[in-house]
C-alpha cells in the first residue's frame, strides 16, 4: 500500500548521515536507492489459475552531491566524507558508461 511505501522511505531516510557544510546546513553524506515494484493482477484470471497483469518496478535514486571541497570549506571527518562521496560518483560513473557502451 502507499502507506507501506511512505513508512518504508521515512524509515530509510531516517538513517542517511547529514552533515553542515558552508553551502548546505543538511548536506547529504549518503546515497539511497528505494526500489519499488508493483503489481496489478486480474482477480478473475488468477482464480482461473492463468498468469495474468502487469508488473512495474520503480527505481528512485537519491546520490550524495559532488563537493567542492574550496566551496564548502569542509574539514575533519566532514573532508574525508566529501572524498569519498566524490570518489563514490566518479565510480558510479565509470559504471554508467560502460553499461552505455558494452564491448
Amino acid at each position: 500500500s502507499s502507506e507501506d511505501v511512505n513508512r518504508r522511505m521515512t524509515d530509510g531516510n531516517s538513517v542517511r548521515h547529514t552533515a553542515s557544510t558552508k553551502m548546505n546546513d543538511r548536506s547529504s553524506r549518503s546515497h539511497s536507492v528505494f526500489i519499488v515494484k508493483l503489481e496489478q493482477k486480474d482477480i478473475e484470471k488468477v482464480s482461473e489459475d492463468q498468469s495474468s497483469g502487469l508488473v512495474a518496478k520503480i527505481n528512485l535514486v537519491d546520490l550524495a552531491g559532488s563537493e567542492r571541497v574550496a566551496k564548502t570549506e569542509a574539514e575533519g571527518s566532514v573532508l574525508k566524507e566529501a572524498s569519498a562521496i566524490n570518489k563514490s560518483l566518479s565510480a558510479l560513473g565509470n559504471v554508467i558508461n560502460a553499461l552505455g557502451h558494452p564491448t
